[in-house]
């Protein structure tokens, strides 16, 4: 039975009776079982969960029932994102044993919907990094590129729907952490705009950037994760009572005449040839497409990086700060308080959060806080207004999603600038707070998987996506 499953094909095979929502979890499972111990890309599964929702799915049918949209559909969460009961470390010694009361909504409406989930993703620990090497369970293996990171810090979602261990998968975005592990494993991959999806059980890295957002391995299947997921919610302050489309209506209108805008900015010195051959070759299918495609200048976007770290940074320190040894995880007592606190997070967190932490406290601290994080906060308002004035002219930017093609595990991990770099094409969408998606463009030599990035203004993810299934469906995937 085994094949690479799509979504329709999952509710088709079960509607027909040809294959039971039991049976293709099994599948999956067998298939992770054979292959997580070398991708190291699942870090808890939850079997009986699975089969639960699974045995409920084959009820209906049985029972001659309407089946909702994800019906069987096995589906991985990053583990940064809490499931009831389920085991949630975000990646971190700190939160080994953390074992959440409580579903994030975003899990809660997918299996209202039918998923099946099969477990938690591995991922950068508290969701910081750009290659999967920052876990404190090791590193996951590109199952695309054998012996390359799969991106990160959602690299182990991304890995599952590649690797064919999952169908879809839900991962997290601050500064590019869906879209660039979606390049490297060669999948879709996006992020809606701010507020679109609720964060509510989402464990926070920083608020007012974090994103929940789906992988699959068609533009079609991100689209349905995205209408399930999307949408207000009571439990979220920050989630937007804006409407959401019907994203699958919006995939077959036609693309030609729309106007695509490409800036200079994210040309620069530094991008791999084989990245700029790629991204150019995209392009240039969208002419045929019957694009118009339109020079714009975004000034700002040089100042992306620095500004993005001056606050991502600023509001994980203060979101961190709750890991104490005394609400959640670990304790390694001390002999004072203060004493507790310094050998429970030393313990606790890995050396890229406390890079961050020192950071973000720094920033924040009385004499900096000026001039760092409120200026920062300022370049943000900059960055974001270029996207505005873009969007009076065009009705979509593409990008390359990173500069580089997937690199080797351990070539980058003694550099942090060299890493942060890799998320250049990224941030800015994520400081605008605009929706953004990376679709496969082509590989080089046939090795390492290149992706085109699209944004659209704020909650134009139908435009988005629209631009992004016609790409795909153009051959995008193989120039």
């Amino acid at each position: 039975m085994s094949e690479t499953w799509t979504i329709n094909s999952v509710r088709q095979a079960i509607a027909a009776k040809k294959a039971s929502a039991r049976e293709i979890a099994a599948e999956h499972y067998g298939r992770i079982a054979e292959q997580n111990n070398k991708l190291n890309a699942y870090l808890t599964l939850c079997e009986k969960r699975a089969y639960t929702q699974a045995d409920r799915i084959d009820a209906l049918v049985a029972a001659g029932k309407p089946l909702p949209p994800l019906a069987g559909v096995p589906v991985a969460i990053k583990d940064v994102i809490s499931t009831r009961e389920v085991r949630t470390t975000c990646g971190s010694k700190i939160l080994s044993n953390y074992i959440p009361p409580y579903d994030a909504t975003a899990v809660l409406r997918l299996e209202a919907a039918g998923a099946v989930i099969l477990g938690k993703t591995n991922c950068d620990e508290f969701a910081m990094g750009s290659s999967n090497e920052n876990s404190a369970y090791g590193p996951v293996q590109n199952p695309v590129a054998p012996g390359c990171v799969p991106g990160g810090s959602s690299g182990g979602s991304a890995a599952v729907v590649a690797a064919d261990l999952a169908v879809a998968a839900l991962g997290t975005d601050t500064g590019g952490s869906i879209r660039q592990p979606g390049a490297f494993c060669g999948i879709p991959a996006m992020m809606g705009s701010y507020g679109r999806v609720s964060r509510y059980g989402l464990i926070a890295f920083a608020s007012s950037l974090d994103r929940i957002g789906p992988f699959a391995r068609t533009v079609a299947d991100v689209a349905t994760v995205l209408q399930i997921i999307a949408g207000r919610d009571p439990q979220d302050s920050t989630s937007t009572t804006t409407p959401v489309e019907d994203y699958s209506a919006a995939l077959n209108k036609p693309v030609n005449g729309l106007r695509i805008g490409i800036s200079k900015q994210y040309f620069v010195a530094g991008m791999d040839e084989g990245v700029r051959k790629k991204i150019s070759a995209g392009i240039d299918l969208y002419k045929k497409l019957g694009c118009e495609i339109v020079d714009i200048e975004m000034p700002h976007t040089d100042y992306a990086i620095a500004t993005y770290y001056i606050i991502a940074t600023a509001e994980a320190s203060s979101n961190l700060a709750r890991y104490d040894g005394v609400r959640f995880g670990p304790r390694v007592e001390g002999d004072t308080l203060i004493a507790m606190y310094r050998k429970t997070r030393g313990a606790g967190f890995g050396s890229e959060v406390k890079r961050r932490i020192v950071l973000g406290t720094y920033v924040l601290s009385a004499g900096y806080y000026d001039a760092y994080y409120l200026k920062g906060q300022k370049v943000r308002a900059l960055i974001a207004n270029d996207f505005r004035k873009a969007f009076e002219r065009v009705d979509a930017i593409v990008t390359p999603t990173s500069p580089v093609p997937p690199f080797r595990l351990g070539e980058r991990v003694n550099d942090p600038l060299q890493m942060y770099l890799t998320d250049i094409y990224t941030v800015t969408g994520s400081l605008a707070g605009i929706p953004g998606i990376s679709v496969p463009c082509g590989s080089i030599e046939g090795k390492l998987p290149v992706g085109l990035q699209i944004f659209g203004p704020a909650f134009g993810e139908a435009r988005v996506l629209q631009l992004a299934h016609a790409f795909e469906q153009a051959g995008g995937a193989t120039l």
